[in-house]
C-alpha cells in the first residue's frame, strides 16, 4: 500500500489556537474540505515564533506545506518564519509560497522590475534615503500626484498618496498625505518632514516605490486570483484607500470599503484580463523575475487598478500589487483548484 500524502497548512496563530486547531474551525475549512475529497490528508499547523520549534518539527513529517502568513501582522514580521521554510524546503517537502519567491514577486518592487509589460505605468525605485531626497520632490512637483508605497506590507501599511499644496511660511514645500490603512484622515506637513518619516522603509535592505496616483481609483479594484499560471477567479470590490474619508469621518459607514464581490474566472467582463493574465503578463513575469513553472505559489492573486481607457473606450489596468503570502479569502472556485493543485505538485 502507498502512504497517504500529507499537506501542513500553516497560518498565524497563539498557544491556544494551535492546540485546539482542528481541519473544520478556522477559515481554511473548505481548502481542508477539498483536499480530503481528492484523498489528501491535511493538518493544521498553526506558527508563531515562541513554538516556531514545534511548527518545524510538524513541517518535516509532511510532504508539502501551505503558508499563509502576513509579512506585518500586529507587530510580527516573516523574519523568522522564513528560514524555517527555507529549511523545510531544503529537506524535502515543497513551500507554497516559497520565501524565496515572494521575495521576487510579493514585494512592492516587482512593480518596477515589471513596469516595461503592459500591466506598467510610471514607476520609479528608490533604494536609499539620499536618493529619495534628491529625486523625489522634484518628480512631485512635475507629474503630480504619486503613491509611494514600503516593499514589504499588507492591510494598506507603509502606502501613501502624496500631493503638493501651496508652500509653507518662508517658502517650505509642503504636500498633503494620506494613509491607506483604514480610518487615515489627509495631513498637511512639510515635504521634508514626510520625507524623513519614509525613512524607515530603507532599513533591512527595503526600498520604496513610486507611482502616478490612478484618478479611476474610484472605480474599484480587479482582484485576479490565479492558481499557478491559470486565473480561478476575480474579486471586485470598491475600496475608499488613499481617497479622503467622507465629512462623517473615517469611522463612519459611507467610509468603509465595499464588500469584494467575488466572480468565477469564466465572467465575460473580465475576459479580457484574464487572457492577458495567462497567455502574456504571467508568462512575461515568470521570465523577468526567473521563476520556472513548478515556482509558482498555488495561490497568489494580481490586484488591478482601471487605467485610462483606450481612444475606442475600452478599459486598461494598471498593476497596483501582487500578493503572495497570504492570499484570502478566496472565490468560491478556488479551493478545488488549490486541491488540484496541490495533488500535481505531490
Amino acid at each position: 500500500m502507498t502512504r497517504r500524502a500529507k499537506v501542513a497548512v500553516v497560518w498565524r496563530g497563539g498557544r491556544e489556537a494551535r492546540d485546539t486547531a482542528t481541519p473544520q474551525n478556522n477559515r481554511f475549512y473548505r481548502v481542508f474540505e477539498e483536499l480530503a475529497a481528492i484523498g489528501i490528508h491535511a493538518e493544521p499547523a498553526v506558527y508563531d515564533e515562541a513554538f516556531a520549534g514545534e511548527v518545524r518539527d510538524q513541517l518535516l513529517t509532511v510532504d508539502g506545506v501551505l503558508v499563509w502568513v502576513d509579512p506585518l501582522h500586529d507587530g510580527k514580521t516573516r523574519v523568522a518564519l522564513d528560514p524555517l521554510l527555507r529549511d523545510i524546503a531544503a529537506r524535502g517537502p515543497w513551500v507554497s509560497a516559497h520565501p524565496d519567491v515572494i521575495l521576487k514577486m510579493g514585494v512592492k518592487e516587482v512593480l518596477h522590475r515589471t513596469k516595461h509589460l503592459r500591466w506598467g505605468t510610471d514607476t520609479h525605485l528608490y533604494r536609499s534615503a539620499p536618493e529619495f531626497r534628491e529625486t523625489f520632490p522634484e518628480r512631485l512637483r512635475t507629474d503630480g500626484p504619486r503613491v509611494l508605497k514600503q516593499n514589504r506590507g499588507n492591510a494598506g501599511q507603509g502606502v501613501w498618496k502624496v500631493e503638493q499644496i501651496e508652500p509653507l511660511p518662508g517658502g517650505r514645500a509642503a504636500v498633503r498625505v494620506l494613509h491607506a490603512q483604514r480610518g487615515s484622515v489627509p495631513e498637511d506637513l512639510a515635504l521634508a518632514d514626510f520625507m524623513a518619516r519614509c525613512e524607515a522603509y530603507f532599513t533591512a535592505d527595503g526600498c520604496i516605490v513610486d507611482q502616478p496616483f490612478q484618478p479611476r481609483l474610484a472605480d474599484g479594484m480587479i482582484r485576479c486570483y490565479m492558481g499557478a499560471d491559470k486565473v480561478v477567479g476575480f474579486g471586485h470590490q470598491f475600496i475608499k484607500a488613499l481617497i479622503p474619508p467622507p465629512p462623517e469621518g473615517p469611522a463612519s459607514d459611507a467610509a468603509q470599503p465595499g464588500p469584494r464581490i467575488m466572480h468565477p474566472a469564466s465572467t465575460e467582463r473580465f475576459q479580457a484580463l484574464r487572457i492577458k493574465m495567462e497567455t502574456e503578463w504571467t508568462p512575461q513575469m515568470m521570465a523577468v523575475l526567473g521563476i520556472d513553472a513548478p515556482s509558482l505559489p498555488i495561490i497568489w492573486d494580481a490586484d488591478f487598478l482601471y487605467g485610462p481607457r483606450t481612444a475606442s473606450g475600452e478599459d486598461t489596468y494598471v498593476l497596483c500589487e501582487i500578493n503572495v503570502s497570504s492570499v484570502f479569502a478566496i472565490p468560491d472556485q478556488a479551493p478545488a483548484a488549490i486541491a488540484r493543485l496541490v495533488s500535481a505538485r505531490l
